[in-house]
């Protein structure tokens, strides 16, 4: 059963869930049931169920969206840590994140599902040495998804909505999207979310609900917020993916808190969420 338009959802790794029927039990309390799933990788929330995930994923009572892929060795301490740590950005470490996608893209397969999302790592500027490599790797994940028949979506955050426009074009792959978080922008620093959502409108996969205020201080985090409470302007954001066309689900994404503080935020954003639909 297809997902419906702008339903309403929520990240699993969010609810800092370990197992399918945990899971099951904060969507029931939640009162929804779509959820983007994280892979199973040990690295980026892992489940009970290890290698049986799929199957006990695939029978659950919930619709899925699509997976997210964390790599080993990501490091979020600071905006610096992770700018040398995350996704593809690090030469040293390409070889082998590329074979964890190769991993990500089975598990995304068996779970029946057509999109995986991941961070693509800091891309370097035109100009920059290590651009024309970044870019191959980029290449390299696009043929290994479309191999698997998958849609790679790349979240947003660590670069410019320009720069990410720009990326996309030169590579010309179609199976290459994104996946929107207003928040990633404001945390990152890296501009007006409203605006990277007409920029990068027709190619925004799967969205990430979340919210946040800029840093204070040049190079350290913003502050991620509840929904409605920070500068990604929600009500703004969810008005301007419909003047653009978007038609996936509206995943609220928290990653602060305990879990029963993330419940109670995932609450909040649901009711916000349809505040904002209704208007």
């Amino acid at each position: 059963m297809a997902v419906e338009p702008l339903a309403l959802g929520v990240c699993s790794w969010s609810l800092q869930v370990k197992s399918i029927p945990e899971l099951t039990k904060l969507l029931g309390r939640l009162g929804i049931d779509v959820v983007q799933i994280a892979c199973g990788d040990p690295h980026h929330a892992a489940w009970d169920e290890g290698e049986r995930l799929p199957e006990a994923a695939r029978n659950a009572a919930f619709q899925m969206t699509g997976a997210m892929l964390g790599f080993p060795g990501e490091d979020y301490t600071t905006p610096q840590t992770i700018q040398k740590t995350g996704g593809f950005g690090n030469p040293a470490t390409r070889t082998e994140r590329l074979e964890r996608l190769q991993w990500a893209l089975e598990r995304t397969r068996a779970l029946g599902l057509s999109d995986l999302m991941l961070h693509a790592g800091f891309i370097p500027e035109p100009g920059n040495g290590d651009r024309k490599p970044f870019l191959e790797t980029l290449g390299k994940v696009s043929t290994l998804a479309k191999e698997k028949k998958i849609t790679i979506a790349f979240e947003t955050g660590q670069e410019t909505a320009d720069l990410l426009r720009l990326t996309l074009d030169e590579l010309r792959c179609p199976n290459l999207k994104v996946n929107f978080d207003p928040a990633n922008m404001l945390l990152y620093d890296k501009g007006d979310p409203l605006r990277a959502v007409e920029i990068l409108g027709p190619d925004i996969r799967s969205v990430h609900v979340k919210d946040a205020n800029r840093p204070t201080t040049p190079g350290q985090w913003g502050e991620e917020v509840p929904l409605g409470q920070g500068q990604a302007n929600i009500r703004q954001f969810v008005k301007a993916l419909q003047k653009v066309g978007y038609r996936g689900a509206l995943c609220i994404e928290r990653e602060v808190g305990n879990q029963e503080e993330r419940l109670r935020d995932a609450a909040h954003g649901i009711r916000y969420l349809r505040e904002c639909l209704d208007e």
